[in-house]
């Protein structure tokens, strides 16, 4: 029964020990100035979902803030299914970080310094479409938002504002042009048209909402990918949110306004359940794989 506990590990540059035992400088530029990128990956049943798609996009945000990688995607892929495997992770995320590295404190790049690569897993359990009530605050962050860097003040101060205004998420707001949550993209629905702002300086590219952007034209949804303002958002049909961790959340509630009937609309739970079996068949078809690359 022992072996069955599930340990969280945490691997830094090739090195793993435990996440409590994990340490990096204090001159690593991403803890000094917020130098680097992340992504969270989720795991279920003991697989990573979506990993290509997720290190992809950790690419682009490496290219975009001009830090190389030391390591392929192919290699991370390894050491995240053998981090998973070693901490024994069922259901929970995985978190990757590329700063640009350990060097005495100044603004410039520093010359020939080495990335830091962390890795770590979590164990974590998560309510599938769950109700969440939002509000609008302004977009006071930069524009280069498809890049998902850890310099997360503006949203962590949004974040801040949800808590204490009783709800579950903030939602960026640049004029009356709704852009994304504070740690989410969103999307309303009108008839069964899904319109969800387009990628681009302030909305990520997000890999959930990617994915439910083809479900949602196989389930016969005409799809919009264009701005909406947050009055149409009041009166929208239905609204939801995409995450990595919430997969689709209905809106319930938006600046005190109620969404639709109140209750979670049918598109949104059409889109909930096709996502599931995406995620299961994705999962089952990995295991396969692997049941037949052992037995080769």
């Amino acid at each position: 029964m022992l072996n069955r506990i599930m340990e969280e590990l945490c691997w830094i540059n090739g090195s793993v020990c435990p996440l409590s035992q994990a340490r990096i400088s204090v001159e690593d530029r991403g803890f000094v100035f917020a130098d680097g990128v992340y992504e969270v990956i989720r795991v279920y049943q003991g697989r990573g979902f979506a990993v290509k798609p997720h290190l992809q996009r950790l690419v682009r945000s490496c290219e975009g803030v001009e830090i190389s990688c030391p390591y392929s995607n192919q290699f991370i892929e390894k050491v995240i299914g053998d981090l998973v495997m070693q901490s024994r992770l069922q259901e929970g995320i995985v978190y990757v970080q590329v700063t640009r590295g350990v060097a005495p404190r100044g603004h410039a790049f520093p010359k020939d310094v080495t990335p830091t690569v962390m890795v770590y897993t979590r164990s974590m359990l998560f309510t599938r479409l769950a109700s969440q009530r939002v509000i609008s605050v302004t977009d006071d962050r930069w524009d280069r938002c498809w890049i998902k860097s850890i310099a997360l003040l503006p949203n962590v101060l949004a974040k801040q504002k949800a808590v204490r205004a009783g709800v579950d998420e903030a939602v960026f707001v640049d004029g009356d042009h709704v852009q994304e949550g504070a740690t989410s993209n969103v999307a309303i629905v009108r008839g069964q048209t899904l319109i969800t702002p387009p990628v681009g300086e302030k909305v990520l590219p997000g890999v959930t909402r990617q994915i439910l952007l083809e479900l949602a034209e196989e389930q016969g949804m005409d799809v919009l990918e264009q701005t909406f303002t947050v009055q149409e958002a009041y009166a929208a049909d239905e609204a939801f949110l995409a995450s990595t961790t919430r997969e689709v959340a209905w809106i319930s509630e938006w600046d005190g306004h109620q969404i639709g009937s109140g209750r979670c609309g049918k598109w949104t739970q059409r889109l909930s359940q096709a996502f599931e079996h995406y995620r299961d068949q994705s999962v089952s078809d990995f295991n396969d794989s692997s049941s037949s690359s052992r037995s080769a």
